[in-house]
């Protein structure tokens, strides 16, 4: 079994359960590929097994690595798209961050990981990716898992016009517009006050940000159709960001999103469910005051 692992940097506070995974990864015989500035950090402070190699970019994966281990919270989790792409690896998200949705398996449980994956007692979730229709702007990977979202750069607001099949949905006079998967729904579209939605529901959500009409919501959408946005800014630039992946525009611009056939596979632990996890991470139906 080969297994890649990405990560950023790892706090002095939670090399121990990095520690424990190399440990594991070296006791099952695996071979070890290392994200190379990860293992640059890490090098001197944790002890990594015999079979290592080391990789730099979504070209050396292909072929060798059978899974991607992600070591870090939801952010760093993102961040390996730029790595999988289209390859169909799995990527097993190991959560040494804070509240994990996607990084779903907690670092205690590497162990119970490896054994799934072993024996092939996981399941794979086939995660929907947004596409970013556009001639010049992340051409070279023009996805997003969680979302996509447009975003004044100064004080002023912009103003983004909406169409959904050439249909005017609504023009949003906001800070900004969130365009969220079901993946997404538990991310930034939740903290603007979004709904949750359950995965495998063919959707996405627009979420204004700080809309300047209070009577602008959330709206849910089939995600069987086209986005098309006119942005518009007073400062004529505006922040585009593709999960964490974001540039300056610098005009106004026109864009085009949907869905594409395109799939990011995440594993899961057998018999894991959505709604367990919610309540667990949002402490639903927990009394703090008992």
């Amino acid at each position: 079994m080969t297994i890649a692992i990405y990560g950023r940097t790892i706090e002095n506070n939670r090399s121990a359960a990095v520690q424990e995974l190399f440990n594991l990864l070296e006791k099952e015989a695996a071979e070890v590929m290392i994200h190379k500035p990860l293992h640059d950090f890490i090098v001197k402070s944790i002890t990594l097994p015999k079979k290592i190699s080391l990789f730099s970019s979504h070209k050396d994966l292909p072929g060798k690595a059978q899974f991607l281990f992600s070591l870090g919270g939801d952010g760093t989790l993102l961040e390996t798209l730029v790595l999988v792409r289209d390859s169909g690896i799995p990527v097993v998200g190991i959560n040494t961050g804070r509240l994990g949705f996607l990084s779903s398996i907690a670092k205690e449980e590497c162990a119970e990981a490896l054994t799934a994956l072993r024996s092939g007692n996981y399941e794979v979730e086939k995660k929907e990716l947004l596409f970013l229709d556009s001639m010049d702007l992340f051409t070279d990977l023009p996805y997003a898992l969680n979302e996509i979202t447009i975003q004044k750069t100064d004080s002023s607001m912009v103003t983004i016009h909406a169409y959904l099949d050439g249909n005017l949905l609504n023009s949003y006079m906001a800070d900004g517009l969130i365009i969220a998967t079901q993946t997404g729904s538990t991310a930034y579209s939740l903290s603007c006050g979004g709904p949750i939605v359950a995965p495998g529901a063919d959707v996405f959500i627009l979420t204004p940000i700080a809309p300047h009409n209070l009577n602008v919501r959330p709206v849910v959408i089939p995600d069987s159709g086209t986005l098309r946005l006119k942005v518009e800014s007073k400062d004529s630039t505006f922040m585009l960001s593709l999960d964490s992946r974001s540039a300056t525009v610098t005009k106004t611009s026109e864009l085009t999103i949907r869905k594409t056939p395109a799939r990011m596979n995440l594993v899961k632990l057998a018999g894991r469910d959505f709604f367990t996890s919610l309540r667990n991470k949002l402490l639903w139906g927990m009394d703090k005051r008992s």
